[in-house]
């Protein structure tokens, strides 16, 4: 919204401002924050949801049926439970959220348990690869350790 206020103020200040170039302006300014707002994922007991610009899309973790990657320009994970109901999120939300990453892989376990998660084994194991991985090398870092270093025997 910002840079629609800038270009809206170099217009008026260029004095070539007229009502169908600030609606112009306006509109460009609403379409970026509608595009660039980042959705937000919250989880619970048994749920997870993304909320949007205009809805929120939830699904029951412990009845997922498919947990799917959708790679492309942004990697998506996609994740379906029995009731249809569907969510698509960016793994990385879920890297940098251990507890989001937790409440996921809890219900994901209770779904395979069920023998409803069908599909997603391969993508589960590949996300909590990548996230215990870089679990590992952050509490590395934070304690003084690089991985590969060993420490100094005294």
């Amino acid at each position: 919204m910002a840079l629609g206020g800038v270009l809206l103020l170099a217009d008026l200040a260029r004095g070539s401002l007229d009502a169908a170039r600030g609606i112009c302006w306006a509109a460009i300014g609403a379409a970026l924050v509608a595009v660039l707002r980042p959705v937000r994922v919250t989880a619970g007991a048994d749920w997870l949801a993304a909320r949007g610009l205009l809805r929120e899309h939830r699904v029951r973790t412990d009845l997922l049926t498919q947990v799917r990657r959708a790679d492309g320009i942004a990697p998506r994970l996609v994740l379906r439970d029995v009731g249809g109901n569907r969510v698509e999120l960016d793994p990385g939300v879920l890297a940098a959220n251990p507890l989001l990453w937790h409440q996921l892989e809890t219900g994901a376990h209770r779904a395979r348990e069920r023998g409803l998660l069908r599909e997603g084994a391969v993508a589960m194991a590949a996300l909590a690869e990548r996230i215990d991985g870089e679990g590992a090398r952050a509490v590395l870092r934070a304690s003084g350790l690089e991985p590969g270093e060993r420490p100094a025997r005294g």
